[in-house]
């Protein structure tokens, strides 16, 4: 990438999205923070944005309001909990049912250092619903995928995917569970499935795009309802002030979601001091979510967990 590239990236803002009205866009956890932030700026680009939401009620809201800001906005909003495969089937079979084309996933819902507890099919809730449930939801969806517009997986990881690591014989936390420690095991996983997709992808021929994002430091409900009280306290106040807002913080995933230019196997990010903040650029992969070895490890277990095997002959 040139250095002129790179500037051009720097200032790269949601008002600079082309028209997207000949595309379909499917944005989990779309009724609050990253996720709405996201929706709204591709609604207001002419979308057609099915909203993934956990609560149809704040889901409904969160699509009034974008609404309310561009009449005519095309939205759906879909039940869906990723933290339970039954309902990502669910969601899926019904948006296959109503769409047989789909542009752009984007694989942004998460929960963030709760207590441990365990999904309805026994999975640690994080590494269930920041890692599973979009693994399951990806692999359902990629067919329809194929067949879409300059067609991508957006998966949205974090900085925190640095401390990660894949507890591979204690994956529910039986042992040893910590919410930090296992949060950054979900993000640490994100960014090993959204690296091993591209590799995939490209080696199947598919015209599906794996592109990662994470947002920096951004101030969403995700801190500031953490139920851990010293997340809560660190992430939601003591620290609140240096965050930037969730319309800044969704910058990296747009511009993977959206940008002409963007390769499969990148990973968007901040452009500012330590990735915290600033405009979309590319940013490094850890090594060790990098590596091929883990990603065909963590590939299997995630088949075996989740009972989704994808299509890739299909989406070639």
């Amino acid at each position: 990438m040139t250095r002129h590239q790179e500037q051009e990236r720097e200032r790269w803002t949601a008002e600079r999205i082309a028209d997207q009205s000949e595309r379909t866009f499917v944005v989990t956890g779309a009724n609050s923070g990253l996720g709405l932030a996201t929706a709204r700026a591709l609604a207001r680009a002419g979308g057609h944005v099915v909203l993934g939401v956990r609560d149809e009620e704040k889901g409904r809201r969160a699509a009034a309001r974008i609404s309310a800001e561009r009449p005519g906005a095309r939205l759906e909003v879909r039940p869906l909990d990723l933290a339970d495969l039954d309902s990502v089937r669910a969601f899926a079979d019904r948006l296959r049912s109503d769409h047989p084309r789909l542009d752009v996933l984007v694989n942004n819902a998460g929960v963030m250092a709760p207590p441990r507890w365990l999904s309805a099919q026994g999975h640690e809730l994080q590494f269930a619903c920041n890692h599973l449930g979009h693994f399951a939801l990806t692999g359902l969806l990629l067919d329809r995928l194929a067949l879409g517009r300059d067609p991508r997986v957006v998966t949205v990881s974090s900085t925190n995917h640095r401390q990660g690591r894949l507890f591979f014989e204690d994956l529910t936390g039986e042992r040893s569970y910590a919410p930090m420690k296992f949060y950054n095991q979900s993000k640490f996983a994100n960014a090993v499935f959204g690296r091993e997709l591209h590799r995939r992808l490209t080696a199947a021929g598919s015209p599906v795009r794996s592109l990662l994002a994470h947002p920096g430091y951004t101030a969403t409900n995700l801190q500031t309802s953490a139920p851990t009280g010293m997340v809560k306290l660190l992430f939601g106040r003591v620290l609140a002030p240096l965050a930037q807002s969730a319309e800044r913080g969704a910058l990296p995933q747009l511009y993977a979601a959206t940008a002409p230019g963007v390769v499969s196997g990148e990973f968007i990010g901040p452009g500012g001091l330590g990735e915290l903040r600033g405009f979309p650029t590319r940013v490094e992969l850890s090594p060790a979510a990098a590596d091929a070895g883990t990603g065909d490890r963590l590939w299997e277990i995630s088949e075996r967990l989740t009972d989704v095997r994808f299509p890739f002959a299909d989406a070639a």
